[in-house]
């Protein structure tokens, strides 16, 4: 049976106690939490969870249960978008021979949670068209409930209505993608907000990149807020250079960088080979040392070890 990973990402990055029930819902079914990423401004919570079909379904059905009894989007106050207490849920495959067992479960997995949780589910990704979850979040909670009662959209699964305190589901299928943050040297939100905008492909910028500029809660520090959902096409090290250009363009330059989640060891390799690293994999298949040290310096990370690469956590599956 095929080892799938999903991300799923929930509207809580604050109460320690409610992430905890939630990640203990994903285990109590069969599913292996190997990260959990929290950030209080962004109020969200992002798990990374393995397992074959059987497992991460069960799992992510408990979890997302859980999720839905304990977070109330009507008292939710973060700087990320959402339409759900259990906000995004993908079904990830690790290897391309394993997309269709990605697509099977995540269908299942919408089917279930519309069926024995009561939510609306909304398809997105591989499974659902090729949409992507910005495509729902767009306006926000008032403005998908909107587009509902108007008939614009219909849940793909589940009640025809939001859930007032629980909202909608997000479930897709879809390939591993690098989730990543670049802290600016400024409080300017209009700077980063350009800056993202340079860089996103949906405004011209770099194919294979998602961005938002955000401001971070009430500190005086914004950031550039990316998803890269297209790892052959946006190399992590190219464009974390082209925001530090477009900063330095305006200004300011980069703080740091920020790991959200797990890496696919690939893009590590690719960022070491082209900052001079000749051979950046070890016996193990994961990169060296000195490979995670160019990396990170590339990344504008402190540092980056093998237990931030998937691989290292899929190996023992």
């Amino acid at each position: 049976m095929a080892s799938l990973e999903s991300v799923p990402n929930i509207s809580e990055g604050r109460d320690e106690n409610v992430i905890r029930a939630i990640a203990a819902g994903y285990a109590s079914r069969g599913a292996r939490v190997v990260d959990t990423h929290s950030d209080a401004d962004h109020h969200r919570s992002v798990h990374t969870l393995l397992g074959d079909h059987v497992g991460l379904v069960d799992g992510l059905l408990a979890g997302i249960r859980v999720a839905s009894e304990r977070i109330d989007l009507g008292r939710h106050h973060g700087i990320h978008p959402r339409v759900g207490a259990a906000d995004v849920v993908p079904l990830v495959a690790l290897t391309p021979a394993d997309g269709e067992a990605a697509r099977a479960a995540a269908l299942e997995l919408a089917r279930r949670i519309g069926a024995e949780v009561g939510l609306p589910v909304f398809l997105y990704g591989e499974v659902g068209g090729g949409r992507r979850p910005a495509f729902y979040r767009r306006g926000g909670f008032a403005e998908l409930h909107r587009r509902i009662v108007e008939g614009e959209l219909r849940p793909d699964f589940g009640p025809g209505q939001l859930s007032p305190s629980a909202g909608a589901v997000l479930v897709g299928a879809r390939a591993p993608l690098a989730a990543f943050n670049v802290v600016l040297g400024t409080a300017d939100l209009a700077v980063a907000r350009d800056i993202a905008a340079a860089v996103r492909e949906s405004s011209g910028g770099l194919a294979g990149v998602q961005a938002l500029g955000l401001q971070l809660g009430t500190s005086e520090r914004v950031q550039v807020s990316m998803n890269l959902v297209d790892l052959e096409q946006a190399e992590l090290h190219v464009v974390v250079a082209r925001v530090a250009a477009e900063a330095r363009k305006r200004g300011t330059d980069v703080l740091e960088g920020e790991l959200v989640g797990l890496l696919p060891a690939a893009v590590v390799i690719a960022a070491a080979k082209a900052n001079g690293v000749n051979e950046p994999v070890g016996p193990t298949g994961l990169p060296t040392e000195a490979a995670f040290e160019a990396a990170a310096r590339a990344f504008a990370l402190p540092s980056l070890a093998a237990d931030r690469m998937i691989e290292f956590h899929a190996l023992g599956t």
